[in-house]
């Protein structure tokens, strides 16, 4: 396929239990879509699938999206080869009792994987790929496997489409840009919408999908006392209300707060997961929020802050800091991801570095960039499934 290595045809099932709608749904209908891009067959089964409706209204050849309902029935339906438990979701008793029938009639392996969240910190690399007997229930007797995304050798890698880097390639950013009614130089559009000048004050475009981060506000002055104007595309949902919310605060506190018009904003409709993509790939500067967002700002290549989930006991510190050490983060980036986060940050690079200016933005770049073609001389996280599957089996 398309110069692909040629790995066995499976019939794969992944559940997904939905937390956030569209970190947990977006993950595994990325890794749905990619394998079934790759000659699988795939059955999604979620709790909640409305995030689909605008994040893949197309859908794609080769993935079928079930509802997984309590209490859960086959309906006739034969389990597949290849099971997967999306962010260590219990897949139901009923499944695994049904599989373990048809996998032992065929007489196959189990192939049952445990897909864990991202992370950069070393139990993932230690812990990728462990086997966990099944002690007890209907799957008694057969073995699952633990699956670690990572950003190093010796992980799972990431979700990385065969044909990003072709797509990628041919993109024409003041097309798409037209289509959400901004008009960049060198491309003509209708008087409505904006449009943005040619010239040394050309705006940096800027992506943000967020929370509600503890520097937003900051951030947003930042942006409005700068000497280069800034374009602010703001995702739907949250990161809208959020910055809305924090406008309207400004403006009660300083009614003239942003009164050179350094700082202009469009709200963006929801977008499909390609349309994201196209998104990061516009922008000077991406900030983006949760594990499928940092994946593909990281894809894009472009200067990116990340919010991470924030954890009750505190993990999700080490977690960034575990990312920041493997993108060999500089100090200023490191220091704006702290005050982004709203966390203390080693000592060293608060007592050095501003946490909030922009002047190390080319660095950024090219910090993002490197870790790109790190990423890129490694297998990416389907691959690295289907490889593992063929061993398997």
């Amino acid at each position: 396929m398309n110069g692909l290595p040629l790995f066995p045809r499976l019939h794969w099932d992944i559940f997904c239990r939905v937390i956030d709608n569209f970190g947990d749904i977006g993950v595994c209908w990325r890794l749905a879509a990619n394998l079934a891009q790759r000659g699988q067959t795939v059955r999604l089964w979620a709790d909640d699938v409305t995030a689909l409706a605008w994040m893949a209204p197309s859908g794609a050849p080769g993935v079928q999206v079930l509802p997984w309902n309590s209490p859960f029935e086959l309906d006739g339906i034969t389990p597949g080869d290849a099971l997967v438990e999306a962010f260590g979701c219990q897949i139901e008793p009923e499944f695994i009792a049904g599989y373990a029938d048809c996998i032992r009639a065929r007489g196959q392996k189990a192939l049952w994987i445990n897909l864990e969240y991202l992370s950069a910190e070393g139990y993932a690399r230690r812990c990728h790929g462990l086997p966990s007997p099944v002690m007890h229930g209907p799957g008694q007797g057969l073995t699952k496997h633990f699956y670690f995304p990572g950003f190093a050798p010796g992980t799972g890698g990431l979700l990385r489409e065969p044909d990003l880097l072709a797509r990628q390639a041919s993109f024409d950013r003041a097309a798409w840009l037209a289509t959400k009614n901004i008009h960049w130089p060198g491309r003509a559009g209708p008087s409505e919408g904006l449009t943005v000048s040619a010239g040394r004050h050309r705006p940096r475009l800027v992506s943000l999908f967020c929370y509600e981060p503890a520097g937003l506000g900051q951030l947003l002055d930042l942006f409005a006392n700068d000497a280069t104007p800034t374009l602010l595309l703001v995702t739907a949902g949250r990161a809208s209300r959020a910055v809305q919310q924090q406008i309207e605060h400004k403006i009660c506190l300083q009614p003239n707060w942003n009164k050179r018009s350094m700082l202009s904003f469009i709200y963006l409709a929801a977008l499909t997961q390609t349309d994201y993509d196209h998104l990061l790939w516009c922008c000077d500067l991406n900030l983006v929020r949760g594990e499928d967002s940092l994946v593909r700002a990281l894809w894009a290549g472009q200067p990116l802050v990340w919010q991470i989930y924030p954890q009750d006991d505190g993990a999700h510190q080490a977690k960034l800091d575990a990312f920041l050490d493997w993108l060999q983060a500089p100090a200023s980036l490191r220091a704006l991801h702290q005050a982004w986060n709203g966390l203390s940050g080693p000592a060293t690079a608060a007592a050095s570095v501003p946490a909030w200016s922009l002047h190390d933005l080319p660095i950024w770049q090219q910090t993002t960039a490197q870790a790109r073609q790190r990423l890129l001389a490694h297998a990416d996280l389907v691959s690295g499934l289907l490889g593992f599957a063929s061993k398997t089996n």
